[in-house]
């Protein structure tokens, strides 16, 4: 495996050590706790990232989705469209995500399990393949999983402040 490759596995890893650690031992009450109406919970946070890295990485590897074809969709059963990733969420659809840690553990690890897949079947001139063209200048496959890995890696950080609340209110 590429120099690239093993960057980008070991960046996945720590965001899936992290999702691990943070949801570990939560019950969905305290999963769903919001420091405010308008902050998001650790439910939400995991949700959500691994919902943008599920939809983004899926794209760009020509494959479907786990959160439908992997039947994540049903044992979630959230009241949102199938395709939602959580952008565009106001408070109210924060408020709606009820679930449990291992929910989120057992997609976030799907998901990891198939990004660290197809990061080892890249060569080094796959990261030049132009991915989407709606930019300028357009996005590169390596630059979109640099930015799959940016967002998780925020959003994780996000959820274990929001963790460091709950086991303080504790």
């Amino acid at each position: 495996m590429g120099t690239a490759n093993v960057l980008l596995a070991d960046g996945f890893d720590r965001v899936r050590e992290t999702v691990e650690q943070v949801v570990g031992g939560l019950d969905p009450d305290r999963l769903g706790y919001r420091p405010d109406r308008d902050a998001n919970s650790v439910a939400w946070l995991v949700w959500h990232l691994t919902r943008v890295q599920d939809d983004h990485v899926a794209d760009v590897a020509g494959s479907e989705q786990l959160w439908t074809v992997g039947g994540w969709v049903e044992r979630f059963r959230l009241p949102y469209d199938v395709g939602a990733t959580g952008y565009g969420h106001g408070p109210d659809e924060v408020g709606q995500l009820r679930t449990t840690a291992e929910l989120l553990a057992g997609y976030q690890d799907a998901v990891h399990s198939a990004t660290v897949d197809y990061v080892a079947t890249l060569a080094d001139e796959d990261y030049e393949r132009v991915v989407d063209e709606r930019w300028d200048p357009p996005v590169t496959l390596g630059v979109r999983l640099m930015s799959v890995l940016n967002d998780t890696t925020q959003h994780a950080g996000q959820a274990a402040y929001v963790r460091g609340l709950i086991d303080r209110r504790s």
